[in-house]
């Protein structure tokens, strides 16, 4: 059976290392490299000293790795030469205040448009059509970016399957990751998985503009924003300061969810910022025993907000526990061929044919 990496990390990480810790979490290892039966790599120390107290944990790690069904060469070099370039993690500082800027709402450099998706309040699954819907956008042919702007609770690695931090060799720039043909960026990234962002408000904007200006987006057709739910300093500086497309409000179609949303329109009618439809999320659940469509939280009553207001119904996406699935696992159902992914199919078919994606 071949060994793979994860394999490997997963060993050395059961090594400990003197001062707490272990192999892997303190980030000792260099040059990895798993060859059939052969495995290969370098502990680096910082000084001499912690070199020859780590000298025991060579042999450790030699004999977990030679336990290993399919091994037959472990090759471990001990070295001191001070921490290793770590060209993964952005030496810049995420979370300044906002520069100052002239001239009201700018455009970004290379992208055509720009879509927020918001909602009026939290738990109506907008990162999750957030997500679906730049996935479905770009199986349709486009330059997708997605830009994770809720800082206090980013969702977007988790749902689209990536983990790696983001580079920024000079210090100014981010290089974005790629995950399901969307180029994207999240705070979480940048963040240990448990960390909490404990920022007030201008520090919250000035990443926001970092986000938004300091990252290396390329040529894109559109980029959506995944905005926090609610009215705030994310939704009042994004709009204020960058020219939008438009925003899409997210609702389930219960009164207390569309008495919020119906806030949000009100912002980002205050704000100037066109809203180009309303979606109804989990509008209806399907029984996957016994087939039978349950209305769980009521139907229909985004599509008729939107009558009443006169402005675009978007569509109606199903609550379904293979679309939960789907994103706690990394893959957007959109990224499947699911039944379930026609629907957000169709939204970005709506979006693109009326020029808006």
């Amino acid at each position: 059976m071949a060994v793979s990496r994860d394999d490997v990390l997963a060993c050395l990480g059961r090594v400990l290392v003197p001062g707490g810790g272990d192999l892997v979490s303190r980030d000792l290892i260099r040059a990895l490299t798993v060859d059939g039966s052969s495995i290969r790599f370098v502990i680096e120390a910082a000084t001499p000293e912690e070199a020859r107290a780590f000298a025991p944990l060579q042999a450790q790690a030699e004999a977990v790795l030679k336990a290993l069904p399919g091994v037959a060469a472990v090759q471990i070099v001990m070295t001191a030469h001070g921490p290793a370039a770590k060209p993964a993690a952005p030496s810049l500082k995420i979370g300044q205040h906002p520069t100052p800027q002239q001239g009201g709402p700018q455009r970004l450099v290379g992208v055509d448009r720009i879509i927020a998706v918001g909602s009026g309040k939290g738990g109506v699954g907008k990162s999750t059509v957030s997500s679906n819907l730049a996935v479905a956008l770009a199986r349709q042919g486009r330059r997708v970016g997605l830009l994770d702007a809720d800082i206090y609770g980013p969702s977007q690695p988790r749902m689209m399957g990536v983990s790696k931090r983001p580079a920024s060799p000079d210090g100014k720039i981010i290089e974005p990751l790629t995950a399901h043909g969307v180029t994207m960026m999240s705070l979480g990234l940048m963040l240990k998985d448990d960390e909490a962002v404990i920022w007030r408000g201008p520090m919250i904007m000035g990443a926001l503009q970092q986000l938004l200006t300091q990252v290396a987006w390329g040529k894109l057709d559109v980029l959506i924003i995944d905005l926090p739910p609610g009215t705030g300093d994310i939704q009042l500086t994004l709009c204020q300061r960058t020219q939008l497309t438009g925003a899409i409000i997210v609702s389930t179609p219960q009164d207390v969810a569309l008495l919020d949303a119906r806030k949000a329109l009100d912002m980002f009618r205050k704000l100037n910022t066109p809203v180009l439809g309303l979606i109804e999320n989990m509008s209806t659940f399907c029984c996957p025993h016994c087939g039978k469509e349950t209305d769980i939280f009521g139907h229909g009553g985004v599509r008729a907000e939107a009558e009443k207001l006169d402005l675009p119904f978007l569509g109606e996406l199903p609550l379904a526990l293979s679309v939960r699935q789907a994103g706690d696992g990394g893959t957007p159902i959109a990224a499947t061929d699911a039944p379930e992914a026609e629907a957000y199919a169709r939204l970005a078919h709506r979006l693109i044919a009326g020029g808006m994606a």
